[in-house]
């Protein structure tokens, strides 16, 4: 979780929302990424979502069966999709988001009876520290 901490700071020093991830496959980071949705102009350049990607492409697959996601904050809905059908074993995110998360608030994507995969889910990791980053961003813009 410590290097997804360092990626959400590094998305806040780019001007995005600070949201780090990364992707671990038997015990190698596979895919680290931050938000880039402003720097791509992408809405889908979610830091899962491009974690998952580089996990993919080192990988060699779209399925990353086996491989753990470690995020800063709740997956929204369309991450929580991405990481259904990538098969990601296991998620661990750090603070929860009541607005936009999908995973414990929100639709609950994992246990609605249309997801095709589930994985474990854990929160709480390093909750005070990701969540400290996200209120000073905004914090700091609307100041």
């Amino acid at each position: 979780m410590d290097m997804a901490i360092e990626q959400a700071r590094a998305a806040a020093a780019r001007g995005e929302v600070p949201v780090g991830a990364v992707v671990v496959y038997r015990d190698e980071v596979v895919g680290i990424a931050g938000n880039r949705t402003r720097e791509l102009a992408d809405m889908t350049a979610h830091a899962e979502i491009e974690a998952m990607r580089a996990a993919a492409k080192v990988l060699g697959s779209e399925r990353l069966v086996d491989a753990d996601l470690y995020v800063t904050l709740e997956p929204c809905t369309m991450c929580a999709a991405a990481i259904s059908f990538g098969r990601i074993r296991r998620l661990y995110y750090g603070a929860e988001d009541p607005k936009g998360g999908a995973v414990e608030n929100g639709v609950r994507f994992f246990a609605a009876p249309t997801c095709h995969h589930a994985p474990e889910v854990y929160g709480g990791f390093s909750e005070i520290e990701a969540g400290e980053i996200l209120r000073t961003f905004f914090r700091d813009r609307r100041d």
